[in-house]
């Protein structure tokens, strides 16, 4: 890493100074931002109706405790029952089964069960609350749904887990943590997948395929905001806090930080997971690095992380913990990646991006001295970060782009990027437009009135609808970001002479679609006989076949 000197060790001690009294305006500032309101909400009722899981020497005891508070089922996965095997379960205030195949799914106060017991029919029922005490939890995804505990073999863990069960009774809500707009999706066309990013990246199980959109359930989501840091157009957006809400902090705490002179300041993006590392470090955090909370640091990308340079910051350090999903932290390094790429391309000597990865304290402390301190633009950027993802981007790009040490044209990414162009193969591509069909940012356009195929740079997303579509295989994403006048263009990418109608002269296609699909039908026997039918429009075509071939055509003539 491009460090000049490691912090306290060569530093100025009047600039640290003055560092250490402009972290204290900064997070002054920062705290006077506060937190605003969720505008939605999603609610959980639970009457404290629990299911217990696990072997009979694991379950019972806990549940005999449980249950002098709340209504217990106890579901017993190791065919035990505390006795000698084959005999009844022991006598109890509340069921026990035996049982196999047990199938779990559900949140707080909406769990459904299905079960069977040796010798009977399948069951199923609802519960409000599970403690899974079994070696291998029933529900797998690493972001358990609310009410759910799966506190493993640790003693101490369970004692938590029975008395936090014993106070889940209730109405309870937590903010709507997304929000999704359909037209932006870039997830599937015609049957066809292009985005999976948001489904791969949630832990908690909360995003699926639903035709050519994706469903979010909100009871299961956790707030994390992954979808919407890899979501490409911005269809995912997090919503609590706003994207609007999380720049404004950022713009007032290096505000803050520089007006009272501070240097080189880094913005440190950490979790309550985080926090908790933070607030147990062996030394004090280095004046210039700033902390900042966020309810989950997967919630911020690329676009955030450019602003901040664009405000000043000479670098971005997120912290992810042991807590942390292990495709958070791969998400975040491919969009740091593509973030590096950008400013390298640009000129600005670097590091500014770092990604840290640690489990305790000690493992923070020097990670932290090692902290990016990345060439940034001479003079700070002022726009604030808006609700639309790209919006964002393009501000921040922009910026970077007017003060970069080099402007070049265009800098090449790495496959996955978010922007792009498309190569296409001119002598395949037949103008038969799925391709402008499939595109959900509308980066590929018809000619409107003529047969022609144009493409706007600025909206690709590099989704790869348009290339999976395409009959003819004539399209290939190509990663890079260009920074020419023409990215925001209709720019044309082929185009051909309009086929006419030999019956009516109406234009109905275009001259290459129609010859290639002559060729490739001339041989076939269900249309070898009626290829002139292939020439006509649709209406024409209609008119011929329902025409019976050996009606007598017959001329009047009309005495003027």
């Amino acid at each position: 890493m491009n460090i000049r000197f490691i912090e306290g060790q060569g530093a100025d001690p009047e600039q640290e100074r003055r560092n250490a009294l402009a972290k204290v305006a900064a997070i002054v500032a920062l705290d006077a931002q506060g937190m605003p309101e969720a505008i939605d909400s999603v609610g959980y009722r639970s009457a404290g109706k629990t299911l217990v899981i696990g072997a009979a020497g694991d379950v019972l005891p806990h549940a005999d405790r449980l249950a002098a508070a709340l209504p217990v089922t106890v579901l017993l996965t190791d065919g035990a029952d505390g006795g000698q095997a084959g005999e009844r379960p022991g006598l109890r205030l509340y069921p026990v089964s035996q049982v196999r195949g047990l199938v779990l799914s559900g949140w707080l106060g909406a769990f459904h069960a299905t079960w069977q017991a040796p010798g009977q029919p399948p069951q199923q029922e609802r519960f409000d609350l599970v403690l899974d005490l079994g070696a291998t939890p029933q529900i797998a995804s690493h972001q358990k749904p609310h009410g759910y505990y799966a506190p493993g073999a640790d003693e101490a863990e369970r004692a938590a887990a029975l008395e936090a069960v014993t106070d889940m009774v209730g109405d309870f809500e937590k903010p709507k943590y997304f929000a999704y707009k359909e037209r932006l999706c870039a997830h599937s066309r015609n049957a066809r997948t292009g985005c999976n990013a948001c489904i791969e990246v949630c832990s908690a199980g909360a995003i699926e395929g639903a035709g050519n959109l994706v469903k979010v359930n909100p009871y299961l989501c956790a707030g994390c905001g992954a979808c919407s840091t890899v979501c490409p157009t911005g269809a995912m957006t997090y919503a609590y806090p706003a994207p609007q809400h999380t720049g404004g902090r950022l713009k007032a705490l290096l505000q803050a930080y520089f007006e009272v002179e501070g240097s080189e300041p880094v913005v440190l993006l950490h979790s309550e997971s985080g926090g908790h590392l933070l607030a147990n470090l062996p030394e004090p955090v280095p004046a210039r690095v700033l902390p900042v909370a966020l309810h989950h640091t997967a919630s911020t990308g690329i676009e955030v992380w450019l602003t901040a340079l664009a405000y000043g910051a000479s670098g971005v350090t997120v912290l992810m913990t042991d807590d942390d999903a292990p495709q958070y932290t791969a998400a975040l390094d491919q969009q740091m990646g593509f973030a590096q790429q950008v400013m390298d391309g640009l000129g600005y000597a670097g590091p500014h991006l770092q990604l840290l990865r640690v489990s305790s304290p000690a493992e923070l402390a020097p990670a932290l001295h090692h902290a990016p301190r990345g060439e940034v633009p001479p003079q700070r950027a002022g726009y604030n970060i808006a609700l639309e993802k790209r919006n964002t981007l393009d501000y921040a790009l922009d910026h970077l782009y007017r003060h970069a040490p080099q402007q070049v044209p265009e800098i090449p990414l790495a496959p996955g990027a978010p922007f792009g162009a498309l190569a296409l193969n001119r002598d395949t591509c037949s103008l038969c437009m799925a391709c402008v069909g499939a595109c959900p940012a509308s980066a590929l356009q018809d000619g409107q009135s003529a047969p022609q195929l144009r493409f706007i740079e600025k909206n690709c997303v590099q989704c790869g609808l348009c290339a999976d579509t395409c009959p003819e295989n004539a399209i290939a994403l190509v990663p890079r970001l260009s920074f020419s006048e023409s990215r925001k263009q209709a720019v044309l990418l082929n185009e051909t002479q309009p086929f006419h109608c030999i019956r009516c002269s109406k234009p109905f296609g275009t001259l290459r679609m129609i010859e290639g699909m002559l060729a490739r039908l001339a041989s076939h026997p269900a249309f070898a006989g009626n290829l002139d039918r292939m020439k006509m429009c649709g209406d024409c075509r209609v008119i011929d076949m329902l025409q019976p071939q050996d009606e007598m055509k017959v001329t009047t003539l009309r005495r003027e």
